[in-house]
C-alpha cells in the first residue's frame, strides 16, 4: 500500500510535476524506505551490493549499543549521585528523557539544514549525516543545553560539511567539529575537567582525576571498562564500543589499519610518559579513560576525513594516538586529547596520502629505469 502510495504521487514530483522543487526531498523519503530502482545504462561500472546507505547504516547499528548503555548510564549515574536505588527501568527512563532530546534536536536541525542545501543546489540528500547526527549526541554530554547543540549542529553541517560541497567533500569529522564548537564557544557550560552525572551536580572525570595526579579517585580498570563512569553519553562502555568495532570490522566498513595502529601509538606514547614520569597514569588506565576508544573506532575510521592509501592510515593512526595521548600529559588545560589529535590528523591526512603517493610513484620510476638499463644492456 505504501508503495503503491509513492507511485501514485511521484510524478508530481519528477521533471515538470507541479511539486518538482522538492524533488530531492521525496527522493530523499523514498530512497530511505526502498532500495532506489535506478540502474547503470552505459559505461564501465563497479556493481557491488555496498551502497552508502548500507555504509551508514551499519555504522548506526555498530553504535547502538553505546546509545543504549549510554542511556541507562545517564539514569544510573543521576540516582547513584542522590543516592537512590531506583532500578533498571527508572534508571532507562530518566536517561530517556535526558538523551532522546539530544538526538531529535540533532537530527532535526542536521537534516533540516541538509534538505534545504538539497533543495537549493537541486542535489539528491546526502546520507551522511545519518552517521552524523548520531555521533554528536554520543560524545556530548547529557546536561549540555538544547539550544547550545542546535548552534553546534548548524555549525557543523554549514561549515565542516556543505561549503566544501557536502558528503565527501570535508576535511573533517564533523560529529567532532560540533563538539570542537561547543567546547570553545561555551567554555564555562563545557568544562573540560568536570561532566554532569544528575541535575546541578557535576564530578571530576577519570581523566581530570588523571591530570590532577589524584590516582586514588581514578576508578578501577573494571570500572572502566564495564563503563559505570561520569561522562560523555556514548564513550564510557568501553564493552560496547569493542561490539561496535567488531561489527565495522566484521563488515569491512572500520579500517583495521586505522584501528589498529592508534592504539600501538596510544600505548606508546602513554608507556613512554610513564617511563618518563610525566604521568602517574598507566598505559591502560589511558587506553581505557576518555574518548579514545570510542574515537579510534567511530571516528578516526571516518573514510572521508582519514587517510585513503594503505601505508597512510598506519601513518595517520600511529600520529593520531601518538598525539592523543601526548596532549593529555603535556596539556593539563585539556585533559581529554582524542578530539583534538583527530581533527589535527584529518587536516594532514590528504598530505599523509600525497606523500605516500609520491614515494610509490618515485619506487616505480626507479624500477622503470633500472628495467630499460637492464635491456639496453
Amino acid at each position: 500500500m505504501l508503495r503503491n502510495f509513492l507511485d501514485k504521487i511521484k510524478p508530481s514530483f519528477e521533471k515538470g510535476g507541479k511539486l518538482h522543487f522538492l524533488h530531492s526531498t521525496f527522493e530523499a523519503f523514498e530512497s530511505f524506505l526502498y532500495v532506489p530502482d535506478k540502474v547503470t545504462s552505459s559505461g564501465c561500472h563497479v556493481r557491488d551490493a555496498l551502497d552508502m546507505k548500507r555504509t551508514m547504516i551499519t555504522v548506526v547499528l555498530a553504535l547502538v549499543p553505546c546509545f543504549l548503555f549510554g542511556i541507562y548510564n545517564v539514569g544510573y549515574m543521576h540516582y547513584s549521585t542522590l543516592g537512590q536505588d531506583m532500578g533498571f527501568w527508572s534508571y532507562f527512563w530518566f536517561g530517556c528523557t535526558k538523551v532522546l532530546p539530544m538526538l531529535i534536536v540533532t537530527y532535526v536541525v542536521g537534516l533540516g539544514i541538509e534538505f534545504i542545501f538539497a533543495q537549493v543546489r537541486g542535489h539528491e540528500v546526502n546520507e551522511g549525516f545519518l552517521v552524523s547526527g548520531f555521533l554528536i549526541p554520543l560524545i556530548c554530554p547529557p546536561d549540555v543545553p538544547l539550544w547550545m547543540l542546535a548552534v553546534a549542529t548548524a555549525f557543523a553541517v554549514i561549515i565542516g560539511k556543505e561549503v566544501f560541497g557536502g558528503t565527501g567533500m570535508n576535511v573533517w569529522n564533523p560529529a567532532l567539529l560540533a563538539r570542537a564548537f561547543l567546547f570553545f564557544a561555551y567554555p564555562s557550560q563545557m568544562s573540560g575537567d568536570n561532566v554532569w552525572v544528575a541535575d546541578a551536580v557535576s564530578g571530576p572525570t577519570s581523566l581530570s582525576n588523571i591530570a590532577a595526579g589524584q590516582m586514588d579517585a581514578v576508578p578501577q580498570l573494571s570500572e572502566l571498562f564495564w563503563g559505570l563512569i561520569p561522562g560523555s553519553v556514548g564513550e564510557t562502555s568501553k564493552f560496547c564500543i569493542l561490539i561496535g568495532a567488531v561489527i565495522l570490522l566484521w563488515s569491512g566498513i572500520g579500517s583495521f589499519r586505522i584501528m589498529f595502529s592508534t592504539l600501538v601509538g596510544g600505548v606508546l606514547m602513554a608507556w613512554i610518559g610513564g617511563l618518563a614520569g610525566s604521568t602517574d597514569a598507566s598505559v591502560l588506565q589511558h587506553i581505557l579513560s576518555g574518548g579514545f576508544l570510542f574515537g579510534l573506532v567511530f571516528m578516526a575510521t571516518d573514510p572521508v576525513t582519514s587517510a585513503q592509501t594503505q601505508t597512510g592510515k598506519l601513518i595517520f593512526g600511529f600520529l593520531l594516538g601518538m598525539m592523543a595521548i601526548l596532549i593529555r600529559i603535556y596539556n593539563p588545560a585539556y585533559p581529554e586529547g582524542m578530539m583534538l589529535a583527530i581533527l589535527l590528523m584529518n587536516t594532514f591526512a590528504p598530505l599523509i596520502d600525497y606523500l605516500v603517493v609520491g614515494r610509490n610513484k618515485a619506487r616505480r620510476r626507479k624500477r622503470l629505469t633500472l628495467a630499460m638499463k637492464k635491456q639496453n644492456a
